[in-house]
């Protein structure tokens, strides 16, 4: 069996100005990278503009196990389906980052026969938009620390300085510590940290920006710390929103690449799940959405986290009207769900199976709540059995949804053909009735306590006096019309990591509430959620190496 890396490395790629004239794109408006990848240009995305817009269909999942399910696999196969039954569509996903690609969890391209290309690429430095995004950032943090060595004309806080530095790397070691340490020439010492850069409300902001102009107008509204009366001060007063936005200029624009099966995909911005709305850019899906028929998205992490923010916090700030849903399910995730342990999967077991689809249900009817058709993906293993595919699709046939087998794994967009004919039936179909869950005008405490209660089934939601107290501040400050994005453990809909299935009842504990001012979300965290991860204690770094031949091996 080919590795991932293996079936990328031996693809067939078209030159990238071919893949842009798929779509129409003349080759003055892309920017190459090499043959394989390009940019956007920004004028021909204004030009767009007076376009129609395709159907927008999202894939989300369960929530993820160690057994995997194949969520960014699935999107891209869907994608590659659709193209394979006459549909013009496109395909927009995230970038991955280099801290899970060197981590634990891996890259973010695909896998097997559903795949981005070029696969090594994307998953390590790409065009650089990461690297552009740490040095934004990171700029921001020097300048803070400028202005008050040069005499703090702002009256700031160095107690109550909230602008972090980031890196693209998981490093435990960077969390909380003492900066400018080694004598007056270096500062004032106070505590910092580091986060990594995909939790950076840079790259929020990056991702939910319409275009340059609104770029630099969120990146000026960054709150970066308080003043000894507590008043904020924002990264205009510094006058570093200008040159962070330079930064970003090439950051901004589009990434195209291909499939595969060579049909066009926008790899674009990468935001945390946790800490932030983990989709891709609002400005290449809505390029997209003007140049093809069906565009296919993706949202991090299971519907729990990644749909209700899509829906809640993009769908909303951005104006997008999704036309349908699939969740991605596999039989070995849904039995772990059910109560198997990860080494015992390859056995049959429907009634750990049929216990698991619990999660499942729970993920249909509050994809539902928000008026959006679903469909349900069965990631196929070679391990399934045929009884537990026909208890899943049983499950899923009472709960009111279609079920439908995918091989695109092993066989590419063959094998995810039926999908594809049920997700544009659907999205033709105008079944889609489109909500977010909750009204901009609800105080922003109300918003935390119907996330966790409509989505999480939660029996109550807690949080101290402080929590509540800073949540009326923004409040009467002009913030509280903006959506909250939920900081909270991927693996249950609780905020115990280990309560698989579809807990009732649970309590969530809100113990921290952070103002994303230029992004546009309020953040309510809860359980231990970390903006810098650490590594494993067997990294896959250490298994990531160059052949003989100057071949990356180890990557997935």
């Amino acid at each position: 069996m080919q590795s991932d890396i293996e079936i990328a490395r031996v693809a067939r790629k078209k030159p990238i100005l071919e893949v842009g004239a798929v779509l129409a794109i003349p080759p003055e408006e892309l920017a190459p990278y090499g043959h394989d990848k390009a940019k956007v240009g920004a004028g021909f995305i204004r030009s767009l503009g007076e376009r129609p817009d395709g159907s927008l269909i999202l894939v989300t999942a369960i929530n993820p196990t160690p057994a995997g399910e194949g969520k960014t696999t699935t999107t891209v196969g869907l994608v590659d389906g659709l193209n394979r039954i006459g549909r013009r569509a496109v395909v927009c996903i995230r970038e991955p980052s280099l801290g899970p690609s060197f981590g634990m969890k891996g890259g973010a391209a695909g896998g097997g026969h559903a795949q981005v290309i070029p696969m090594e690429e994307i998953n390590l430095h790409f065009t650089g938009d990461f690297h552009a995004i740490t040095s934004a950032h990171n700029l921001l943090a020097a300048m803070i620390d400028n202005h008050v060595y040069w005499g703090n004309a702002l009256d700031i806080d160095v107690r109550r300085i909230t602008w972090r530095r980031a890196m693209d790397m998981n490093d435990r070691s960077l969390r909380q510590m003492v900066g400018a340490l080694g004598g007056v020439a270096n500062g004032f010492p106070r505590e910092c940290g580091f986060d990594i850069t995909v939790a950076s409300e840079v790259m929020a902001i990056l991702c939910l920006a319409e275009d340059f102009a609104d770029l630099e107008r969120r990146l000026g509204s960054i709150i970066v710390a308080y003043r000894r009366d507590k008043t904020p001060v924002f990264a205009r007063d510094l006058k570093a929103d200008g040159a962070m936005a330079v930064l970003l200029k090439d950051a901004m624009q589009p990434n195209l690449v291909q499939t595969l099966e060579n049909n066009p995909a926008f790899v674009h911005g990468g935001p945390f799940a946790n800490i932030a709305h983990g989709c891709n850019s609002v400005i290449a899906t809505k390029t997209a959405l003007k140049l093809a028929d069906y565009v296919v998205t993706e949202a991090g992490f299971g519907a729990d986290l990644g749909a209700e923010k899509f829906f809640d916090i993009k769908c909303r700030k951005a104006g997008l009207t999704p036309s349908a849903a699939v969740i991605v399910a596999t039989v070995r995730a849904l039995k772990m769900n059910g109560g198997v342990k990860k080494e015992d999967l390859g056995s049959e077991d429907v009634a750990a199976l049929t216990r698991g689809c619990a999660n499942l249900g729970r993920h249909i009817a509050n994809v539902r709540r928000f008026g959006v058709p679903v469909v349900v993906a069965i990631n196929h293993f070679t391990s399934d059995t045929e009884a537990e595919i026909a208890a899943v699709k049983d499950y899923a046939s009472r709960h009111g949804v279609d079920a439908i087998l995918c091989r695109h794994w092993a066989e590419g967009g063959e094998g995810i053909e039926e999908l594809a004919q049920r997700v544009a039936e659907m999205a033709d179909g105008g079944q889609a009735d489109f909500r977010p869950l909750y009204p901009d005008d609800m105080p922003l405490m109300e918003k935390i306590e119907t996330v966790a209660s409509k989505i999480y089934h939660a029996g109550e939601v807690t949080a101290d006096k402080g929590v509540r107290d800073q949540l009326k501040a923004w409040e009467e400050q002009g913030y509280g019309g903006l959506p909250v994005c939920m900081a909270k453990t991927q693996y249950s809909f609780s905020t115990d990591p280990n309560l698989r299935g579809a807990p009732e009842g649970h309590v969530v504990h809100v113990r921290e509430v952070r103002l994303a001012a230029g992004a546009g979300f309020v953040v309510a965290i809860t359980g231990e959620i970390m903006t810098m991860p650490g590594l494993p204690s067997s990294p896959s770094a250490e298994r990531i190496f160059l052949n003989q031949e100057g071949h990356i091996e180890g990557l997935f």
